[in-house]
Order: structure tokens, then C-alpha cells, then sequence
């Protein structure tokens, strides 16, 4: 059991794609420290989920629809986070994801290959998958930032992927605007710097989610050629657990353990990154 962090108890957090399977738990873990969490998604039923468990729980939760590319939309969501809990201390940008008409079918190019090449991608594809994962995160700053500039020791949490580092072959939408969300986590913590607002994030190694599970697992449950590469790069030879990533957002957010990290990316990859392969 993770212990509990005592500075975090009676802040407000807000949690954009916060039902999807990890940001869903960090939004459980977080409300178990003691934290009101705010979780916002696309989807009301699927943050009303998430929400429920975390009350009957003994937490504290709040579900709202909203799109992180509505700027609208996201300031009422502002609203009525302010008007249940009065401030936000947190901002975890975790909205994002892939999608097929972004995503090539080779994973090198092969006019005999089947499946969509580069030059099939449309514009609109790229576009949204791009516009999800980082605009996405640049609204939601702007439309929170202000409110948390007003706490005492404020923090926001961005979702990277490993696919920041080096693009991963058939996603190249994803890749290019997860290489965003690096670069503009370090300018945003250069930004704000001596505000006490620190702005950092977290790159996932490879966890099995919703988004990717066609990637990783064919029809009938059994790893795809692409995990087994996957898993043969990855020293620690497993997919990631949403849990563990806790450990590395209660550390980014707890000033008493982080107050001199900003502007970082932190990998939790089971050593990926590290691995050449040889």
C-alpha cells in the first residue's frame, strides 16, 4: 500500500481524460490521499463511473463532460469545479489517444503492403490525433492556469509516452504531438517558474489500455508481433500496471518530495528507454 501523503490531504485536483484506465487510477489513488478529485471526460457516463467508485469509496468526486478542444466547454467545467470545491491545487492532463485514420498499416513503407500507407493518411486524421493529445493539453492550461496560480503550492502533470523519445513505426500523429507535450512541459515550467507553479510529466512505458489494445492483442487474446518486440525491448519483459505510475505522480506532485523538480519528463517504461537492444 502506497503511504499516504499527508500535504495532499484537501486539495483539488482535475483530471482531464480522467476515465480512461490510468488516469482513472491515478484519480483513485489520488482521492485516497485525501485529494477532491475533478474528473473530466468526453463521455458523462464514463466519468460518472470512475466518480461513483471514488465516492463510495469515502473519497471525494466530481464528474463533468466536457472537450478538452472546446475552450467553452472547458471553462464551464472550470466553473463548476470552482463552484464544488472552491480552488484547484492539481491539473493532471491525461485526454489524449490514437486513432486509425492516423495510423499506417506497414510499419515501413511497402507499395505491396497492405493496409493504409503514409501517402493515404489524410490531413483531417493527423490533424485530430495532434490536436487531442496537445491542444488538447494547451487549453487546459490556459483555461486552469489561472486558478492555479491562487494555491500555495500548485502543480500540473502532463501525459507523455515513450513514443516522445523516439517515434514508434505506424503512429506518427501520436508520436510528433507526445514530442510536444515534452517540449512544452519544459517551456511551460521555464514559463511560470517563479510563480511555485511547477509543471512536469510522466512517459509511460507500454501499458495495455483501451487505445492500443488492437496494437498489442489480436482477436483472440494472444500477444501481436508487435508486443513481442515491444516485450523483448523492455528489460523488465512486461507490460506497465496503472498502478505503477502512482508512485511517480505522487512524487510530481507533492511539493514536500518535488519542490525543485520542473520542467522533467519522467519515464516509467520498465527500462525501454535505457535498453539498445544489445
Amino acid at each position: 500500500m502506497i503511504p499516504i501523503h499527508e500535504n495532499l490531504k484537501g486539495r483539488v485536483a482535475v483530471i482531464t481524460g480522467g476515465s480512461g484506465v490510468l488516469c482513472s487510477e491515478m484519480a483513485r489513488e489520488l482521492a485516497r490521499q485525501g485529494v477532491s478529485v475533478a474528473v473530466i471526460n468526453r463521455t458523462a457516463e464514463k466519468g460518472e463511473t470512475v466518480a461513483k467508485e471514488i465516492t463510495e469509496a469515502g473519497g471525494t468526486a466530481l464528474a463533468i463532460s466536457a472537450d478538452v478542444l472546446n475552450r467553452s466547454e472547458m471553462e464551464k467545467a472550470k466553473d463548476a469545479v470552482l463552484k464544488a470545491f472552491g480552488k484547484v491545487d492539481i491539473l493532471i492532463n491525461g485526454a489524449g489517444g490514437n486513432h486509425a485514420d492516423a495510423i499506417t498499416g506497414p510499419e515501413l513503407h511497402d507499395e505491396e503492403a497492405e493496409g493504409k500507407s503514409f501517402f493515404d493518411l489524410e490531413e483531417s486524421g493527423f490533424s485530430n490525433v495532434f490536436s487531442l493529445n496537445f491542444t488538447g493539453t494547451f487549453l487546459a492550461c490556459q483555461v486552469f492556469g489561472k486558478e492555479l496560480l491562487k494555491s500555495e503550492a500548485p502543480a500540473i502533470v502532463n501525459l507523455s509516452s515513450m513514443s516522445s523519445y523516439a517515434p514508434l513505426t505506424k503512429i506518427p500523429a501520436y508520436s510528433a504531438a507526445k514530442a510536444s507535450i515534452n517540449n512544452f512541459t519544459m517551456w511551460m515550467a521555464v514559463h511560470f517558474a517563479e510563480t511555485g507553479l511547477r509543471v512536469n510529466a510522466i512517459a509511460p512505458g507500454f501499458f495495455k489500455t483501451t487505445q492500443n489494445k488492437d496494437l498489442l492483442v489480436d482477436a483472440e487474446g494472444n500477444l501481436t508481433a508487435r508486443s513481442q518486440k515491444i516485450l523483448a525491448a523492455t528489460p523488465m519483459n512486461r507490460f506497465g500496471q496503472p498502478e505503477d505510475l502512482l508512485g511517480a505522480l505522487l512524487f510530481l506532485v507533492d511539493e514536500s518530495y518535488s519542490s525543485f523538480v520542473t520542467g522533467t519528463t519522467l519515464a516509467v517504461d520498465g527500462g525501454f528507454m535505457a535498453y539498445s537492444g544489445v
